[in-house]
């Protein structure tokens, strides 16, 4: 009689086993609002701006993949769930500031932006600290913060010049 029950066990973890697999396979068809990689582009803030060199390549660093239609993704990016979680957080990365589109701005967009910049950096809320666990070189110094800021500072008085 105890066998038979270890047999039985034995044939529950193998079910389960498998269904876990299947449910895991199944997952990575559903449809997802993947974003759009769109290079070149000619509206983006480094392409229509007269921007330095060291603040293009922090912001490249540690904003662009969630800011910009230049996102480069991770190779985990295709596999569900991580896909919904990093695919979502793009897109409303996007909806909020997308360097893509800057040219397309308006002057009190981008002097909205701008101070939004200012103040999401000078606060440690960007780049996320989640983001910055996996892609450490995204981590800004305080000597990269007071850049970006006085970078941003300066643009948004030049916009009114």
């Amino acid at each position: 009689m105890k066998f038979l029950k270890l047999k039985k066990k034995r044939k529950l973890i193998i079910v389960y086993i498998i269904a876990t697999k299947l449910l895991f396979v199944a997952l990575q068809f559903l449809p997802v609002n993947t974003p759009k990689i769109i290079v070149p582009n000619p509206n983006d803030l480094i392409a229509a701006t007269n921007i330095p060199k060291n603040i293009a390549l922090k912001l490249k660093t540690s904003c662009y993949d969630c800011h910009s239609n230049e996102t480069k993704l991770p190779w985990y990016s295709s596999i569900a769930p991580t896909k919904w979680f990093i695919y979502n957080h793009v897109n409303e990365g996007r909806e909020e500031l997308n360097f893509s589109i800057w040219n397309t701005l308006n002057k009190e967009e981008k002097a909205k932006k701008l101070d939004e910049i200012s103040t999401v950096v000078y606060g440690d809320e960007m780049p996320l600290k989640k983001y910055t666990i996996v892609h450490r070189t995204a981590k800004l110094s305080k000597e990269d913060k007071e850049d970006i800021i006085n970078w941003a500072d300066k643009l948004l008085g030049s916009l009114y010049k």
